[in-house]
């Protein structure tokens, strides 16, 4: 009947169609991607540190696992990159500058961490320190990540040493040595917290997944 000419007539001209590449999926998901995992990263580390920090403070002992314990930043303490930024003012910088400020930052509270972990009186602690640098050697590499699949370059310069000894050498149980001992940990507490909103604000401007379909068909 009808029906049956039309459908063969359909499928005569399709076969004679030129050939049609399949659908073309230029996948943009990188960068969503990568943002959820630095999101994801930072909220895991900021749970592990609270425990991690607990442990520390009771190593050191009075005043510095002390609720009320608030003493003030010592010029030695200023040596780790502090997050104590006028909120307004850090949601005023470009991505770009957020992005290389928590990079640089992380690469350096790494290394002061890293220095912890040597000095530390017991195996367990020192495991648990070793752990937590493992995770946040993770978070340097995967805001380096974002920043790569954004397009934005690394900062220049960034630390990847241990840091430079000032002043004179301390032992673990110098009141100096600790003050620099709790600083780092609260500063760090900070950083994750604030990275942790940083990477949430982003993920919301950077759609996890765009995937755009191109149709190429050429000679039609």
């Amino acid at each position: 009947g009808d029906s049956w000419g039309i459908f063969a007539f359909l499928c005569a001209a399709l076969c004679h169609l030129p050939a049609v590449p399949a659908l073309n999926g230029t996948d943009e998901l990188g960068a969503g991607q990568s943002i959820q995992k630095t999101y994801d990263l930072t909220r895991y580390l900021e749970h592990q540190l609270r425990t991690l920090a607990g442990t520390y403070l009771n190593y050191l002992g009075p005043p510095f696992n002390e609720p009320d314990f608030n003493p003030p930043r010592l010029a030695r303490a200023e040596r780790v990159p502090s997050a104590t930024v006028d909120l307004e003012l850090w949601r005023g910088l470009t991505d770009n500058a957020r992005l290389a400020a928590n990079y640089r930052a992380y690469s350096r509270l790494l290394c002061y961490l890293r220095g912890l972990d040597g000095q530390a009186g017991t195996a367990e602690l020192r495991h648990s320190l070793g752990h937590f640098c493992s995770s946040l050697q993770g978070l340097v590499v995967s805001i380096a990540g974002v920043m790569s699949s954004l397009g934005y370059p690394l900062p220049a310069g960034t630390a990847t040493g241990p840091p430079a000894p000032a002043g004179t050498p301390a032992t673990p149980n110098d009141f100096l040595k600790k003050m620099d001992d709790f600083w780092l940990l609260k500063e760090l507490q900070t950083w994750l917290w604030r990275s942790a909103k940083d990477f949430n604000r982003l993920k919301k401007k950077v759609p996890p997944a765009v995937v755009t379909l191109r149709l190429e068909a050429r000679g039609i």
